[in-house]
């Protein structure tokens, strides 16, 4: 059998009569791979091999598997929604900044041209919702935040956030209650990024304080309006990495304004579609945003 493409499911299932150890340890899942690393080199034919993963989306059992192969891709995704990232966590021929964005169909996975027009709902009325220009890799993609506030119906009030680390709201908040006095320690504070899927840029902090403030006042942003900045401990807007390719995302999803750290360095003012808004301050962002 000459096949064009091999593709091995699942590693940790393979066992080989040379090694005594059952299927799924170490010695058979470094001798199996050695040997189908063999063959690939040989005969030129690609191989892929499939391992499980643990909940927390790391390979399951031996950790030699990572280091023996040429590149490793991984799946992510909630089972809740219909959306698949594909990221490459080591390529040793290549970058690993890329990422694929998949539908999940009835009939298979299909790519995701444009993901910005599917994560954000462009409805324009609904407090407690802002847009964020985030990057993941080298892709720029716009992603909708999504907060609820309200008063803490028992002694302690909640602090729930999916998609976004718990640990940074708590601090987005402590930041909001201790340099910019609102009132927020007695108020139950729930997050969402729309489209389940984990954002880990920093990018999206101003978009996310924006969106709790929002929802405080009960007072909706404009969907032309798109946040990309990051909040320091004091309350300050530091700047984020590859602004331009912000700017071209939003410009070309029709985004009219964009609120950035006014410590950003080489904005060009070439995107005559766009008006970017320098701000070094959250106070300053408020008052641009609810004036």
């Amino acid at each position: 059998v000459q096949p064009q493409l091999l593709v091995i499911d699942s590693i940790q299932t393979l066992h080989t009569n040379s090694i005594e150890s059952s299927p799924g340890s170490v010695a058979q899942v470094r001798e199996c791979t050695a040997n189908l690393l063999r063959f690939a080199k040989q005969t030129n034919i690609p191989v892929f091999l499939i391992g499980h993963i643990t909940k927390d989306g790391t390979i399951a059992g031996p950790k030699v598997l990572e280091h023996m192969v040429d590149t490793v891709l991984q799946f992510e995704g909630d089972r809740h929604h219909i959306y698949r990232l594909l990221r490459s966590i080591k390529n040793r021929f290549g970058s690993t900044n890329e990422l694929g964005i998949y539908s999940m169909q009835g009939h298979g996975l299909f790519p995701v041209e444009n993901p910005s027009e599917v994560l954000v709902s462009g409805n324009d009325s609904l407090s407690g919702v802002a847009v964020a220009s985030m990057v993941d890799g080298i892709r720029p993609i716009l992603i909708e935040v999504q907060a609820l506030v309200s008063s803490a119906a028992y002694g302690t009030p909640q602090r729930s956030s999916t998609g976004f680390d718990v640990k940074r709201l708590n601090m987005l908040l402590a930041v909001l209650e201790k340099r910019c006095g609102f009132r927020l320690a007695a108020k139950d504070v729930f997050l969402n990024i729309a489209g389940g899927i984990k954002v880990d840029d920093p990018a999206i902090d101003l978009a996310v304080a924006m969106a709790i403030l929002s929802s405080n006042a009960d007072i909706a942003i404009s969907k032309t309006v798109s946040f990309a900045a990051e909040i320091g401990l004091s309350g300050e807007l530091r700047p984020v990495n590859r602004l331009e390719q912000r700017l071209s995302e939003l410009e070309k999803m029709g985004y009219e304004k964009i609120i950035v750290s006014s410590y950003s360095k080489g904005i060009e003012k070439k995107h005559k579609h766009i008006q970017i808004v320098p701000c070094a301050k959250i106070e300053e962002v408020v008052r641009a945003v609810f004036a």
